[in-house]
């Protein structure tokens, strides 16, 4: 199941360099090591950031996590080469798109969950 949920984020992230003017992937396996990526920063650092930026967050109603994904995304750019997000900018739609796409496939997966006995 982790290694279908690493494959789909690796989609969700070839779809959102289609989508968003600014980020370029190169091929399938840098989706793969940028899904990998995001995957244990979102595990490990983002926690401890949000945690950090808790005044902040409360202050602008959770839209700060929005800034704290995007940071972590264009973090993930200069370490994987063959994926580049030009400016922040960029990397605040990607990390919009991202989310909303995890979000769909989160809720699909749910959703066959429930119908399965």
């Amino acid at each position: 199941m982790l290694l279908f949920r690493w494959l789909i984020n690796a989609l969700t992230v070839l779809l959102v360099a289609y989508v968003v003017p600014g980020i370029h992937v190169e091929s399938f396996y840098t989706a793969l090591l940028v899904a990998l990526a995001l995957g244990i920063l979102n595990a490990v650092v983002r926690p401890i950031l949000i945690i950090l930026t808790l005044p902040i967050t409360l202050i602008t109603l959770g839209l700060f996590t929005l800034v704290i994904n995007a940071g972590l995304f264009w973090l993930v750019s200069t370490w994987v080469k063959g994926f580049t997000v030009e400016s922040f900018g960029a990397a605040v739609l990607g990390a919009l798109v991202l989310w909303i796409l995890s979000m769909v496939t989160n809720i699909g997966r749910k959703a066959s969950r429930a119908v399965t006995p």
